[in-house]
């Protein structure tokens, strides 16, 4: 069995092809997708799709770099969005630095709330940062959260890795690690303990080397786990049979019929 911890499934590009990606998928043996929303406008498509899809689980948020089309009031309906079918956390949210993203003073009081409400619903989180770790850290932590979640397509020190890791996080390991120049990215998983980790693509983006300029989909996670597999000198069956153990271990509600 292998999951892909992180794949954005409901965008729009995956329509025309959505239904025989999962028969490809099923017959690679991946069978299990996370699928984090991004934006408000996007959660009642999700809800909708993942009634047709049972290996799906998701998440619901307001991804930092979208804010710009985003409202406070949206984070009130939040908590109830949380209790629709297959739901294992809030997310993707986060900080972003990228160049375009909107005034952190606002990120921060989004990422805050958006906390608040995993709080109070008992869910981990899944985890956005570009270039804002140490601001995520310092949010972490005056928020009290202490569920834990995903840090998505992490690409820190190790030092930062065990930062996230003392607070109840494993990390999202995905395509970069399939890129020659991903020395620190090597070195990082090369180090942490095979229970810090969880596979994930990004799909449509994050595409692998030798891919770049192509649409990425969960298919790939299968390379991901190759390329793990070798810059940890294990074989693939342990890590994919870890990382599913990690995965499983944050969302303890991924097999329970919720609804």
């Amino acid at each position: 069995m292998i999951i892909d911890s992180h794949c954005h499934l409901d965008f729009s590009v995956f329509d025309d092809q959505r239904d025989q990606l999962m028969i490809d998928c099923c017959n690679s043996g991946v069978s299990g997708f996370l699928v984090p929303a991004t934006q408000y406008s996007s959660w009642s498509n999700l809800e909708s799709l993942v009634k047709r899809y049972p290996q799906w689980r998701v998440a619901y948020g307001l991804h930092p770099y979208f804010l710009k089309d985003a409202s406070l009031d949206q984070i009130e309906l939040l908590g109830h969005q949380c209790e629709t079918d297959r739901v294992v956390a809030v997310g993707e949210i986060g900080l972003d630095l990228w160049p375009g993203s909107v005034d952190m003073a606002i990120q921060v009081t989004f990422f805050s709330q958006q906390l608040s409400v995993a709080k109070a619903l008992d869910l981990p989180v899944i985890l956005h940062a570009r270039k804002s770790y140490d601001l995520l850290f310092k949010c972490l932590r005056e928020a009290g959260f202490k569920r834990g979640g995903i840090v998505h397509a992490f690409n820190g020190s190790f030092e930062q890795a065990k930062r996230f890791l003392d607070m109840g996080f494993v990390l999202g390991i995905g395509g970069t690690i399939t890129y020659p120049r991903a020395q620190k990215a090597h070195r990082v998983l090369n180090a942490i303990e095979s229970s810090a980790f969880v596979l994930e693509t990004d799909s449509p983006d994050m595409p692998l080397y030798g891919s770049q300029g192509q649409m990425n989909t969960p298919l790939s996670v299968l390379a991901v786990a190759q390329h793990a597999a070798m810059v940890r000198d294990e074989s693939v069956e342990q890590i994919t049979a870890q990382t599913c153990a990690n995965l499983l271990r944050i969302f303890p509600m991924w097999h329970e019929d919720l609804h």
